[in-house]
């Protein structure tokens, strides 16, 4: 995951936490793929709407979102609105 989002949308700032043992017997988990958390800063969100921002995320992990993720809560921020510098 982590190489995924790194190499296309180049963040400076990225955390990802692996919430699947808050999800345990819920049905969506029983096949295997995980829920997660994502809190990413990059300038290439600058000017994207949230829904344009999740779906460069959801590129960016490709094949990941069928195989490994079955949920997945995404903060997505430019340096700016994380107040932090690129």
């Amino acid at each position: 995951m982590r190489d995924a989002l790194e190499a296309v949308l180049s963040p400076v700032a990225l955390e990802i936490t692996d919430d699947s043992h808050r999800h345990a017997g819920h049905a969506g988990a029983r096949d295997g793929r995980g829920h997660f958390s994502v809190d990413i800063v990059s300038e290439i969100f600058a000017g994207k709407s949230p829904v344009a921002r999740h779906r460069a995320i959801y590129a960016a992990l490709g094949g990941l979102m069928e195989t490994d993720i079955h949920a997945l809560s995404i903060r997505a921020r430019t340096p700016a609105e994380a107040g932090v510098g690129s």
